[in-house]
């Protein structure tokens, strides 16, 4: 059976590790825990016209400590584990707190930087940055070989 790509065009050249990502992006388990928030963040420049822009990854890991999370960065993907010590057996009339470990991926595309990450207050925060490629214009010689 022939795949059909979203890349299959002849003018779209060398766009084969994309789709891999995007396979990789799709096979990820979305169950919904733990809850996140993505947010884009733009600083100002100092002549107040928008700066550079990263995004920052918030968390709800209520509960976790510092020493319960692995933040690792596998081949291009974020990967965010948190497990728990078991607790001594206790008597729980209603135990609605969640207390389950969790894995959750985010695939960076190139150009993708992880900063600083922090837990406050039950929230990890991930800061990425996006670095800017240096824009690049080459002529290319045309030799005459007649």
């Amino acid at each position: 059976m022939t795949r059909v790509s979203l890349f299959s065009s002849p003018l779209l050249l060398g766009f084969e590790e994309v789709e891999r990502l995007l396979d990789r992006a799709a096979k990820i388990p979305g169950d919904g825990y733990p809850p996140y928030n993505i947010e884009r963040v733009v600083e100002q420049g100092s002549n107040g016209s928008s700066g550079k822009e990263r995004l920052r990854i918030t968390i709800a890991v209520a509960g976790f400590t510092v020493n319960d999370l692995e933040v690792t960065l596998e081949d291009r993907q974020l990967v965010i584990r948190g497990k728990q010590k078991e607790e001594e057996q206790k008597d729980y009339l209603h135990r609605g707190i969640a207390a389950r470990q969790f894995s959750r991926a985010f695939v960076l595309a190139d150009g993708m930087e992880i900063g600083e990450a922090r837990l406050q207050n039950g929230l990890l925060t991930i800061e990425v940055h996006r670095i800017e490629p240096e824009r690049l214009v080459r002529r290319i010689t045309v030799k005459d070989l007649n």
